[in-house]
């Protein structure tokens, strides 16, 4: 057995020993299982909300296009970097409150709470639970091939061995145990990455002795602007890659959950601060490594494959190991959250909602972890057979994520005319324009990127859908009184704090007298 295979081992078996403890020590009613029963700290909370987010593309997607293009990455690096902070700084702490007062335990029932419609469920659980599946299967792919690469077995058995350790501690543990492990997962991601990184500059005999030999190779490398300088001017891409990362993840599902299980309103200052660090310390790595492989290995059969191939030329055998261990880690972090928040909408907010409002929390666990197998199967079956490119595939469904979902939660917390037919209206334009502008090859036409144009129409949708229908659908008086106290700074009032029985009680009398 060899080295790297060795710590593969022993960090996969690490991770599922961590979703064990998360089933024993784990309260097992739905808020337990979907959202650690609120307890989790700001270095948790911090490294998890930014692992999730992280993804197979930062070792592969960020590594491939500091190959193909040079310092043109750094743009998507340059809006990652304040990322985290900016998601807990507009959300974090009025997030936790307002889904407390009101009830709420999973994201798109947050929604549905903040603006009382049955139609709000029914637009986003689909968008949502879509795109999770598109996003899921890039980690699905991008850990088969670093599996590959290190065991020399082949791509499928890979495939089924990474797909097989994500589900079961997923499985196992509900959200304390994704929490955890992703934790630990960002640790061993910063690690991995900035060893690399120190590894691959002395290989290059430092960082403007590699600038001055990928000048040689290629000077427009250096630029910001692309290999052909085609990206010389184009404002409307650039402004897209700064966003897809920065305000893009605001509307990310599995991304936004990490606010509602905070222990308390005020960790997400302190997690904000842990969050900046993680990010400077392993963000521009990947681009950078991308860019000096093509130093190291000029003919590089697979761009995307770049940072596993410098991790195996320039390090010792023993730190490929852990250097693997931190790109599954990127990868696992990201497929576990994708798979528990598709299990929540599939169980919570799909079948609890609409088909069995009587399900009890073991039918919803049961449900939700139906949903994850199906999900691996499926994603199983897809990225076997006809694996697409990794970094297209995050790209396009955190686009339309973001695009959908980032007036909703934003405004949500921060603007009290925001209603229910300003955020339908902001869901439907966000998600059909920048699928629609994707699909249509306008990107390349016209220069400017599916979000810049997902984000102008989702905003536009919210603020002219909201205004017009103040009279209609005014917002009503509890949630006007609890943005008031969301507003505050300080624990929430135990009058506040209506219930989540309570408050599904009041939202099933309410539906049933709307839909009669």
């Amino acid at each position: 057995m060899s080295i790297e295979l060795a710590f593969l081992i022993i960090y996969f078996a690490a991770m599922a020993g961590i979703g064990v403890w998360a089933m024993k020590k784990g309260r097992s009613d739905s808020e337990g299982f979907l959202l650690a029963g609120r307890s989790l700290g700001p270095g948790v909370t911090a490294l998890r909300l930014q692992s999730s987010s992280m993804s197979g593309y930062m070792f592969m997607g960020a590594g491939s296009l500091g190959y193909t293009q040079g310092y043109f990455g750094m743009w998507y690096a340059l809006g990652d970097l304040g990322g985290g902070i900016l998601n807990l700084s507009v959300l974090g702490r009025r997030m936790r409150k307002l889904s407390q007062i009101l009830g709420s335990i999973t994201s798109i029932e947050y929604l549905e709470h903040r603006y009382p419609s049955k139609w709000i469920r029914l637009i986003a659980a689909p968008v949502a639970l879509f795109c999770m599946f598109f996003y899921v299967l890039a980690q699905f792919i991008a850990g088969g091939r670093g599996l590959e690469m290190v065991t020399g077995v082949s791509f499928p058995l890979a495939l089924a061995i990474a797909i097989g350790v994500i589900v079961l501690y997923t499985f196992l543990g509900g959200y304390l145990a994704v929490a955890y492990t992703d934790f630990v997962q960002a640790i061993i991601m910063v690690v991995g990455m900035v060893w690399i990184l120190v590894a691959t500059l002395v290989e290059v005999g430092g960082f403007t002795a590699g600038n001055q030999a990928v000048g040689e190779i290629n000077p427009n490398l250096l630029t910001m602007w692309g290999a052909d300088l085609g990206f010389h001017g184009q404002w409307g891409v650039i402004l897209g890659a700064l966003l897809v990362f920065s305000i893009g993840y605001m509307g990310w599902p599995h991304v936004v959950v990490s606010h509602m299980a905070m222990k308390r309103p005020s960790v997400a200052r302190t997690a904000g601060a842990y969050s900046l660090a993680f990010n400077l310390l392993f963000i521009p790595g990947p681009y950078l490594v991308g860019l000096f492989a093509l130093i190291l290995l000029p003919n590089l059969a697979n761009p995307e494959t770049a940072v596993f191939a410098v991790a195996d030329a320039v390090l010792p055998t023993f730190a490929v190991g852990i250097v693997m261990a931190a790109i599954m880690a990127a990868i696992m972090s990201t497929a576990d959250a994708l798979l528990l928040q598709a299990g929540t909408i599939a169980s919570q907010d799909i079948y609890a909602r609409f088909i069995n409002r009587k399900m009890t929390d073991a039918q919803m666990v049961k449900v939700s972890r139906i949903t994850v197998l199906l999900l691996a199967a499926i994603g199983y079956a897809i990225a076997a057979f006809d694996p697409p490119a990794v970094a297209e595939i995050v790209i396009f469904s955190t686009t339309v994520l973001g695009s959908a979902f980032v007036p909703s939660y934003v405004c949500a917390v921060w603007w009290k005319k925001a209603n229910a037919v300003g955020a339908i209206s902001s869901m439907l334009a966000g998600t059909g324009a920048s699928v629609a502008w994707q699909l249509s090859g306008l990107p390349s036409s016209t220069g400017i990127d599916p979000m810049v144009v997902g984000i102008l129409s989702s905003v536009l949708g919210m603020v002219v859908g909201s205004l017009l229908t103040q009279r209609s659908h005014p917002v009503p008086e509890r949630i006007t009184r609890a943005l008031d106290e969301t507003a505050k700074v300080g624990p929430i009032p135990a009058k506040m704090l209506l219930g989540q029985d309570a408050f599904l009680a009041a939202q099933a009398e309410v539906a049933a007298r709307s839909e009669g």
